[in-house]
């Protein structure tokens, strides 16, 4: 795969109709977040990932996006045995089984184990 050097990403904001049930999801995938607000901005939740911040913020108007997130987790026996997440297909990839569960907004959500072989 194609790396580039000149520039990487360092933030991802996700619109959730509902912050409280979606950082509670990602909590599941061992993320943790602190409330945020900016100024008179929304309230939000932040966790960083390496040198990137994830930000969860409220919706507001619109429709929600249909973003496709991607994690590699230590373990996903714990993930995949919550009854609260939905596992909606799986893959082989490079070797490595992906899990695709969907989010509290009907994003796939892609998750790989580190050591999967």
């Amino acid at each position: 795969m194609f790396k580039n050097k000149m520039i990487s990403l360092n933030l991802l904001v996700l619109r959730c109709t509902d912050i409280e049930k979606s950082k509670e999801f990602y909590k599941k995938l061992t993320l943790s977040f602190v409330k945020e607000q900016h100024g008179k901005g929304a309230i939000h939740y932040a966790t960083t990932l390496g040198d990137m911040v994830l930000e969860l913020y409220p919706l507001g108007s619109g429709t929600v996006d249909n973003t496709r997130l991607g994690f590699t987790v230590n373990s996903s026996k714990s993930i995949l045995e919550d009854e609260t997440i939905e596992l909606v297909s799986e893959y082989l990839f490079n070797g490595k089984t992906t899990y695709v569960i969907v989010d509290p907004d009907g994003r796939k959500v892609e998750i790989v184990e580190e050591n999967n072989i």
